[in-house]
């Protein structure tokens, strides 16, 4: 069975390429510039710091709303083409949010892809979908995103690809953790998974990604239902029309592509 955690060996990494949809652009960690961060981003800082200045590439083609196929249209070949030391793939997480979805067929395809990759990078990471126990709507996906988890993890097995398993972050379960339409990750939310995939590869990292957080005063109900109503109406009618009328956030964005870890560390600074 493949091992979460890999040797020092594998973490010494020149070349890293993130393929993926919003979670891996980085929606929810907003740069000086209006562009998002991310995880992704700051995990490249992460592999970058263990290597000469200047002896380190990494791009960025994830784009926010996109289909398993629409990433393996769009992004796998280019990943495919560029060969790098790693790849991380998350993809089918905006499948299963779907009505009607099989995620053993999501499964399927899913696993095409990965074969894909596998040929020509020197690791792939792959990413399972976050527990949504305490997401209003969502949480009713919880058996199906489980399922879908659990594929992912035994494709794994199957081709010696690390797992960032993104459902056992506990430390994510707490609101903060979140942006406020409650889909995407915080800064905070972000920060926290680039160094779990740091620990996933064998990095020292510098901050535990589990670290606890400051205590939060209690909130009753009345103030709870207040921000659930607020979101409702902020967020989730806009993500239901969306669907309904067949758009995607992602629809007119395009992929941020090659980064520098010098870039990537000023845009970090600038927002700290």
């Amino acid at each position: 069975m493949a091992d979460d955690s890999k040797s020092d060996s594998r973490a010494v990494i020149g070349s890293y390429v993130a393929v993926g949809d919003s979670f891996t652009e980085g929606v929810g960690d907003p740069g000086p510039d209006g562009a998002f961060v991310g995880w992704a981003d700051r995990f490249a800082v992460l592999l970058a710091d263990r290597r000469p200045e200047g002896d380190f590439q990494y791009t960025n083609l994830a784009v926010r709303g996109k289909l398993l196929d629409q990433i393996v249209a769009d992004q796998v070949p280019r990943a495919v083409d560029m060969a790098p030391d790693l790849v991380s793939f998350c993809a089918g997480g905006n499948d299963i949010l779907r009505p009607g979805t099989d995620p053993d067929e999501v499964a399927e395809r899913f696993e095409r892809a990965l074969v894909r990759l596998t040929a020509v990078a020197g690791t792939v990471m792959v990413t399972t979908g976050f527990d949504t126990r305490g997401v209003p709507v969502l949480k009713h996906l919880r058996g199906k995103i489980a399922t879908y988890n659990g594929h992912v993890r035994a494709i794994a097995d199957r081709y010696g690809c690390p797992v960032l398993d993104l459902w056992s972050l506990r430390s994510v379960q707490d609101r903060r953790a979140w942006d406020a339409d409650r889909l995407h990750l915080s800064p905070e939310g972000h920060t926290r998974v680039a160094l779990r995939a740091g620990q996933v590869l064998g990095l020292e990292v510098p901050a535990d990604p589990e670290q606890p957080w400051p205590p939060l005063p209690a909130r009753g109900p009345l103030e709870v239902r207040r921000d659930d109503v607020h979101w409702a109406r902020e967020f989730l009618v806009p993500w239901i029309g969306r669907r309904l009328r067949g758009e995607s956030s992602g629809d007119h964005v395009t992929a941020k592509g090659a980064l520098s870890p010098e870039d990537i560390r000023m845009r970090i600074a600038s927002v700290a």
